[in-house]
């Protein structure tokens, strides 16, 4: 899912800045408490007085708020030098499992903690969970990530197996099934493996922030969505103090089309992490996560002038720097680009779309969805002299992004090849942009993907209407 994907990127760049950052480096037990992250029991081998922080570290964990966990984690290492889960702790948020691959210097971080946890005494049990976070980040000379991923996956499993009643380990193997789950797997086996172990959890521990969570995640493709609602109504009001969970339930409201669920769910996140950010907690990024969620939920329900105007908000904003995913890196610009780009697109304002200004850093995936935009809207206008610069420069970037082996380079590739369609269409020559555009929208619609722009079988469709072909666009409609 292409547009989450992206949307999803922009949430973490703000986790290594947060988890450095001692200027305001105090943890805010008082304002967030467990009442307000969910339920959580994890005993450990630790200080009394480290017992409920602890469970609070893994409750931030279950909604992704690493960057407060990692604080959390932290703290418990200073109270308690002896707390050797307080390593593990710190060395499992600094992976964020369902979206991004830590490069070299966060994996040896990582396994400076996971040593600090080995050398520490502990339990069998924990020296478990300590193993299957030191499976992840070991060998990463010799194993690439998705390897890597598998390897906790396989040995979070075998915690899970000798202690069935660790619900904790139930709900860490189900979120390994998912982030180790095999690239474009249209069966859904991990998902639907992962849901079989979190709906029975759900059953137990319907207060637990990672059940109710990783259910949402298990179901996030069309073809599963509505088993999704139950965990979906949930989550917000088990972690009402984490943004994440706040936003996620639109996951599920976006898959069927509850518009003002998904609507109330990203505008109370983005309220939520503004406020948070203002007492100089982590995680300021999230927001443009529901931002981007915001705009589609606005754009699907006809609400052109409230999306519009979140443009200008996102415009407004100061700029968000930051080095986790290479030098340079403002979240707050990808997102600038992307919803400029698209909101002409949507709009059918073609001139506009085919006058889209630059961006200000070349070479960039923001680059290249500005220029798959300019291209779609000169390709309407039936330019396509324009439309072969911008093809030339997305190509360009790609190479770039290939050769930096850049997790962008993939949906750079797309764009390539839906601008390639539309400069056929450009040159009249339509059965030739269907050809093109028709196995991306058969990927799409098996593997429930959801592009980054326009789907590929509405693309299909719009040319077809073009070439006055509307029974045949009713069809495609129709057979989706």
């Amino acid at each position: 899912m292409k547009r989450i994907a992206w949307a999803l990127l922009f949430s973490s760049v703000f986790f290594l800045t947060a988890l450095a950052d001692d200027e305001h480096g105090h943890n805010h037990h008082e304002i967030v408490s467990e009442t307000q992250l969910g339920t959580v029991h994890f005993p450990v081998s630790c200080a009394a007085a480290v017992q409920q922080p602890f469970a609070r570290g893994v409750a931030l964990l279950h909604s992704f708020w690493y960057e407060e966990a990692g604080k959390e984690f932290l703290e418990i290492a200073k109270e308690d030098p002896h707390c050797a889960m307080a390593h593990w702790g710190i060395a499992i948020s600094l992976w964020h499992q369902l979206w991004n691959q830590p490069d070299e210097k966060m994996i040896s971080r990582g396994l400076e903690e996971v040593h600090k946890a080995e050398k520490g005494k502990t339990t069998e049990r924990e020296r478990a969970y300590i193993a299957a976070i030191a499976a992840f980040y070991a060998d990463s000379k010799k194993l690439d990530h998705e390897a890597r991923a598998r390897a906790y996956s396989d040995a979070i499993k075998r915690v899970y197996e000798a202690y069935p009643k660790d619900h904790e380990a139930a709900a860490f193997y189900a979120l390994s099934l998912l982030a180790s789950e095999p690239h474009d797997d249209a069966t859904f086996a991990n998902r639907k493996q992962a849901a079989a172990i979190l709906e029975k959890l759900f059953v137990i521990e319907p207060d637990h922030p990672g059940v109710a969570h990783y259910l949402i995640h298990s179901y996030d493709k069309p073809q599963l969505a509505e088993l999704g609602l139950p965990a979906a109504r949930r989550y917000a009001r088990i972690a009402p103090a984490a943004p994440h969970a706040l936003h996620m339930p639109s996951h599920i409201f976006a898959r069927v089309g509850l518009w003002q669920d998904d609507i109330n769910s990203n505008l109370a996140s983005i309220a939520a992490t503004r406020k948070t950010a203002a007492m100089h907690m982590g995680g300021e990024g999230h927001q443009f996560h529901a931002m981007d969620f915001l705009f589609y939920a606005y754009m699907q329900s006809g609400r052109d002038a409230e999306a519009r105007a979140l443009i200008e908000e996102i415009r407004a904003m100061p700029d968000k720097n930051d080095d986790m995913y290479g030098k340079g890196y403002d979240p707050h610009a990808a997102a600038l680009a992307h919803l400029s780009a698209l909101y002409p697109i949507e709009m059918h304002d073609w001139p506009s779309a085919a006058a889209l200004p630059p961006v200000a850093v070349t070479g960039t995936a923001e680059e290249a969805v500005v220029c798959w935009a300019r291209a779609i809207g000169a390709a309407h206008l039936r330019k396509p002299d324009d439309v072969r610069k911008d093809v030339a420069t997305i190509e360009s970037i790609h190479q770039k992004l290939v050769e930096k082996k850049s997790e962008f380079a993939e949906g750079v590739e797309d764009d390539r090849k839906e601008a390639q369609a539309w400069l056929a269409f450009a040159e009249g020559k339509y059965d030739d942009a269907i050809a093109a555009l028709r196995p991306m929208a058969d990927k799409e619609d098996s593997l429930g993907e959801e592009p980054e722009g326009i789907p590929a079988r509405k693309m299909i469709a719009d040319i077809l209407l073009e070439a006055k072909r509307p029974q045949q666009a009713r069809e495609l409609v129709a057979a989706k």
